[in-house]
């Protein structure tokens, strides 16, 4: 039913290859579907995401004493999950 509403990647339509976040879309609605680890094997940067946020939404309500250092650490770490799943999906295609 929500496959039917989600948006086409159009990086994947205009040159044949996927970009960082394809998978995004179906992984939240694996999520919301209760199937985990099928969103983790179709977008593996799905829970560190998850975890930015939601820490970014609490330090809007309450400040930390070292919320700048979890911040950068969390972006940094989800933008190497997001590159590493990013550069084995690619190599995973080439081969």
């Amino acid at each position: 039913m929500m496959e039917e509403y989600m948006l086409p990647c159009l990086n994947k339509k205009l040159f044949g290859l996927e970009c960082y976040g394809c998978g995004g879309q179906r992984a939240v609605a694996l999520l919301l579907k209760g199937d985990f680890t099928a969103a983790f094997h179709m977008f593996p940067a799905i829970y560190p995401l998850l975890v930015l946020l939601g820490f970014l939404m609490l330090n809007l309500f309450f400040k930390f004493k070292h919320d700048y250092t979890v911040k950068v650490s969390l972006i940094i770490f989800t933008a190497f999950v997001l590159v590493t799943s990013y550069l084995y999906k690619i190599f995973r295609i080439i081969n």
